[in-house]
């Protein structure tokens, strides 16, 4: 290619990346991008039953500031982005040389704010007045070119860090409420078309942290992050990433949006029973109603106690029961499962240090016995191998077995628990059907109980 070629070539694609940038600002509403092949142009264009919004070099910047269009005939080929109803369509075939530029573009246009920061820094503070206003009207001209570059460049490539450490540069010396929320549109529309981009999560973490405290309606804020996490993991399943960003949003609720959340998230655990990820942040939620009622009753030795706590493990141990029971051989409720009885074991029924409160710990948790016999009936009922025919039964099988056996341990450790001779022969014979690599476990375990 020659250097005229060559010239030509880089022409084109900056004023592509002129035109993408011109669509973000004529519509700062747009919640989703997608990357779309040349081919299906022509039936979205069907589909949405009029002319495509924008092909190459239509978009032009009129003398009202208004982004205006010049829609001509254009073969499918042609077009290079579409957008219509607040979506936005971008060519497959101009992603690499629109990435580059707007790499390029970028990379300068923070090159040029950082050299002219460090020459603000080291002017003298008896600078003439007229020079120190250039130098501020013409940093807050590169702060815009920054900004703007990095956000086109964020739309190409999620995970570009240092497009999104310049954002935060920028952000810190202007803190407005309004600008914090556009950060989060944007990650927003970041992650529409990347759901597990880490740097885009990570980004609303710190943006939701710069607000905190300096608004009044940040529950609201902390109820649309929720919203949009369970959106995002309907459309990417087991996105994990997701799933922490939501439970780092638990230690900002309130205790009645725990509550709300806990009711409100059971019926979508109930109905994606393999994403464990659900089932932690189900976890996380139970645990920080743990903490609020050790805050508000620190003076009181049982302060885990309380009649709400109670209800609520009761009512999910009962409602993970059902769901073993219906869904067999899914490994996130029989872990679900662990996580309610270890905090039952050490927060409800350990808390022996006070002998005045001893009647009301007995009224609030379960017996030992109680406890366990219910375990077992649960676990003789999934311990039964139904059809040979189907993995998930051994499946069930081997989980209740190495339940049984965590359980046991727990409660030997903690009560010191005296493991009865029938129960002992029972619970070996179904370990070695079942589990027969484990039985080793069994017979140690054995000698712990008893030795306590």
């Amino acid at each position: 290619m020659s250097k005229e070629e060559s010239s030509q070539c880089e022409g084109k694609t900056l004023d592509l990346l002129n035109q993408f940038e011109l669509i973000l600002e004529a519509d700062p509403l747009i919640d989703e991008v997608g990357f779309i092949h040349p081919s299906q142009f022509v039936s979205l264009n069907e589909e949405a039953g009029g002319p495509l919004l924008s092909s190459v070099g239509t978009v032009f910047q009129s003398a009202d500031g208004i982004v205006r269009s010049k829609i001509s005939e254009a073969n499918s080929s042609d077009t290079v982005f579409w957008s219509r109803d607040h979506k936005l369509g971008i060519s497959t075939q101009v992603l690499f040389p629109l990435y580059n530029t707007a790499k390029h573009a970028f990379m300068v246009a923070l090159e040029q704010y950082k050299t002219r920061i460090n020459l603000t820094v080291e002017k003298d503070e008896s600078s003439e007045k007229n020079g120190l206003t250039c130098y501020s009207a013409s940093s807050n001209i590169l702060e815009s070119e920054v900004m703007k570059h990095s956000r086109a460049l964020l739309l190409l490539s999620s995970d570009f860090g240092t497009a999104w450490n310049s954002r935060k540069l920028l952000l810190s010396n202007n803190q407005h409420y309004l600008t914090m929320i556009d950060e989060l549109l944007l990650s927003s529309l970041v992650l529409s078309y990347s759901p597990k981009s880490e740097s885009a999560w990570s980004h609303r973490r710190w943006v939701i942290k710069m607000i905190a405290g300096k608004c009044s309606n940040l529950q609201e804020i902390v109820e649309k992050e929720s919203e949009l996490v369970k959106k995002i993991a309907e459309k990417s399943k087991m996105n994990y990433r997701a799933w922490n960003h939501r439970c780092w949003l638990v230690s900002y609720m309130s205790r009645g949006q725990v509550l709300h959340e806990l009711n409100k998230s059971r019926d979508w655990a109930g109905l994606h029973v393999a994403d464990n990820s659900c089932f932690h942040y189900r976890a996380r939620l139970m645990l920080r109603m743990l903490e609020d009622s050790w805050h508000k009753q620190d003076t009181n030795a049982c302060s885990g106690c309380d009649e709400e706590l109670h209800r609520v493990w009761k009512e999910e141990l009962e409602w993970d029961e059902k769901l073993i029971k219906l869904y067999i051989g899914r490994e996130s409720l029989w872990l679900h499962r662990r996580f309610l009885l270890l905090v039952w074991i050490k927060h409800f029924a350990t808390d022996r240090s006070v002998s005045c409160h001893l009647d009301r710990i007995t009224s609030l948790s379960h017996n030992i016995y109680t406890i366990m016999d219910n375990e077992m009936q649960l676990f003789r009922s999934c311990s039964t191998v139904l059809n040979n025919d189907f993995e998930d039964f051994q499946a069930q099988a081997t989980l209740s077995a190495t339940y049984i056996l965590w359980l046991t341990k727990q409660i030997c450790d903690s009560f010191g628990f005296d493991l009865k001779k029938k129960l002992q022969v029972e619970l070996k014979i179904h370990l070695i059907k079942v589990c027969p690599e484990k039985t080793f476990l069994w017979d140690s375990l054995v000698g712990l109980c008893e030795s306590i």
